[in-house]
C-alpha cells in the first residue's frame, strides 16, 4: 500500500471538511468526485467562468446520495474579498484551484488574468489565514519555468516568465512565501504539467490540446499543430493531480510545507506522438480519424520543451504517479467518446 492509499484510507475513517475553489472546473470538479467518494465534507466555489454546472451534475450521477449530501456549493468569486471568508470559515482543508488559465488568454487580456489570479489568490491566503485552516494548498503552474532551458526542470531553477499568466502564477509563489515568513501561514504550490482527462472543457477559444484535438477527430475536422509539432510536454492524467493534491494537504511534515512541487509523470511527448496516441486510441473506440495534422505557426508565449523532475515531490509526499500518458489518454477518450460522439 503506497502512501497515497493509506491516506485515502484514514481520510474515510475520519471525514474532514475539505474547501474546494474552482469546483465546477476541470480540476476542481475531479477533486470533488474523489473526496465525495471518500465521504469527506466538501465545500465548493466558482463564479462558473471556466467552470460548468453540467460537471457538478456528473459528479452527482457518480456518488451517492448520503455522498453528494456532504457538498455545500457556493456561487462566488475570489475577487471578492466577502465571498473568500465565507467560504473559509470552519474548514479543516484548502484546495484552491479557481483561477484563469491560459497563456493565449494572458496575452489577449492581462488585465482580468492578474485580477483573478493575484488579486484572487491574496484574497484567499488572507481568508485561510484568518480562519486558521490546517493546510492551503494552491494551483502553481510549470509556465514559471519561463525560458529556463534545463530539461528535465527542477523546483528551485526557474528562467524568465514568457507570458502575463506566468507571472501570475510566479506571483502566487512569491506570496506564499511571504505568507509563510511573515504570519507563520504555510502552504504548498504545485506547478501543474499540463493536466488532462475527464470533464476538461474541448470547446472555446483557449481549450488544452488534448480535448481540443479529440474532439476535433470525433467530429472528423481539421487539427492543427502549432509548430512543427516535435514540441513536448509532461502531459499529467487528472488522477496524478487528485492524489498530489490530497497528499499535499494532509501531509504532517513540516519540511515538506513552503515548499513547491512539480506535478506530473516525469515523461516528454511530442505533439506528434500525441496526435497518433489520441487518434490510436479513439480507433479503439471505434472511431477511425484519416486526416493529417495541419501545421501553422508557434504560438506566442509557448515554451518549446518541459518536463518535469519529480523527485522532491515523491520524497516528501510520498507521491507516486499510478498513470502513464497512454494509459491517460484510452481512459480520456473512453469519457470524450461517451460525450461528444
Amino acid at each position: 500500500m503506497n502512501q497515497y492509499q493509506k491516506v485515502c484510507e484514514q481520510l474515510k475513517k475520519a471525514p474532514m471538511t475539505w474547501l474546494v475553489t474552482g469546483v465546477a472546473g476541470f480540476i476542481g470538479s475531479n477533486l470533488l468526485e474523489t473526496l465525495l467518494k471518500l465521504n469527506q465534507k466538501v465545500i465548493g466555489l466558482d463564479n462558473f467562468a471556466t467552470g460548468y454546472q453540467h460537471n457538478l451534475d456528473e459528479v452527482r450521477s457518480l456518488v451517492t446520495g448520503d455522498q453528494w449530501a456532504n457538498f455545500k456549493f457556493h456561487q462566488g468569486d475570489i475577487r471578492n474579498f466577502e465571498d473568500c471568508q465565507l467560504v473559509c470559515a470552519e474548514v479543516d482543508y484548502v484546495l484552491h484551484e479557481a483561477a484563469l488559465g491560459s497563456v493565449p488568454r494572458s496575452v489577449a487580456d492581462p488585465i482580468i488574468t492578474n485580477s483573478a489570479n493575484i488579486t484572487g489568490f491574496l484574497n484567499m491566503l488572507v481568508a485561510a489565514r484568518d480562519a486558521n485552516v490546517l493546510s492551503f494548498t494552491y494551483a502553481a503552474s510549470s509556465s514559471t519555468y519561463g525560458d529556463h532551458p534545463g530539461l528535465p526542470k527542477v523546483e528551485d531553477k526557474i528562467g524568465n516568465p514568457l507570458s502575463p499568466y506566468a507571472v501570475t502564477k510566479y506571483v502566487n509563489e512569491l506570496y506564499a512565501d511571504v505568507f509563510a515568513r511573515t504570519y507563520g501561514f504555510k502552504s504548498i504550490g504545485l506547478r501543474y504539467f499540463n493536466v488532462f482527462g475527464k470533464r476538461q472543457d474541448p470547446d472555446g477559444a483557449y481549450a488544452a490540446v488534448i480535448p481540443k484535438w479529440t474532439s476535433s477527430m470525433i467530429k472528423n475536422e481539421d487539427v492543427f499543430i502549432n509548430g512543427d509539432g516535435e514540441t513536448s510536454r509532461d502531459f499529467c492524467f487528472i488522477e496524478n493531480t487528485v492524489q498530489a493534491n490530497i497528499l499535499a494537504a494532509t501531509t504532517i511534515n513540516e519540511n515538506a510545507k513552503n515548499q513547491v512541487y512539480n506535478v506530473a509523470v516525469g515523461g516528454r511527448t511530442t505533439l506528434n506522438d500525441l496526435f497518433d496516441a489520441i487518434r490510436t486510441a479513439l480507433y479503439e473506440n471505434n472511431i477511425e480519424y484519416n486526416k493529417k495534422p495541419i501545421y501553422r505557426d508557434f504560438r506566442a508565449g509557448d515554451v518549446r520543451h518541459s518536463q518535469a523532475d519529480i523527485t522532491k515531490i515523491e520524497k516528501l509526499l510520498g507521491y507516486s504517479p499510478e498513470y502513464f500518458i497512454n494509459q491517460g489518454v484510452n481512459l480520456a477518450m473512453s469519457w470524450y467518446v461517451n460525450k461528444l460522439k
